[in-house]
């Protein structure tokens, strides 16, 4: 699989990777152990300052990461990964190393603790900004 370098990019232009909505990647990191997770159900939510919604269900056990870290990667990947993303929906962190079982490679983010996925094309690190739908809706802004 190719790696892609990774170069700072600026927040108020990622509308145009995320639109009109690919799947993605979310990686996190608990108690050091990293998990991915495959999500369909996201959006740019603002620009200034730029924000992510999405839509993580109250059963997945990447909800029960994020909710303790307040942090994830959003890692956009390529159609090469198509297959890939959906065995890893297919899956639970809880039982498995999706980074070792899918044979991707965590690579060291530099604002958050959870690890970007190196063959992906973009990561966003991210950090909670609202979980006030979270509670309610499964809906958490980052």
């Amino acid at each position: 699989m190719k790696r892609y370098a990774k170069r700072d990019f600026p927040v108020d232009e990622i509308r145009r990777f995320l639109e009109p909505g690919p799947i993605v990647l979310v990686s996190s990191l608990w108690k050091g152990k990293a998990n991915i997770m495959t999500m369909g159900w996201h959006m740019v939510a603002e620009s200034s300052p730029s924000l992510i919604a999405c839509y993580i269900w109250d059963e997945d056990y990447t909800r029960r990461i994020v909710e303790r870290t307040k942090e994830c990667v959003v890692n956009i990947p390529t159609v090469e990964l198509l297959d890939t993303a959906i065995r890893i929906g297919n899956s639970t962190g809880e039982e498995i190393d999706k980074f070792e079982a899918f044979g991707l490679t965590p690579a060291r983010a530099t604002k958050v603790k959870a690890p970007l996925i190196a063959e992906c094309f973009a990561n966003f690190e991210c950090r909670l900004f609202d979980r006030t739908l979270a509670r309610k809706r499964c809906v958490f802004i980052w």
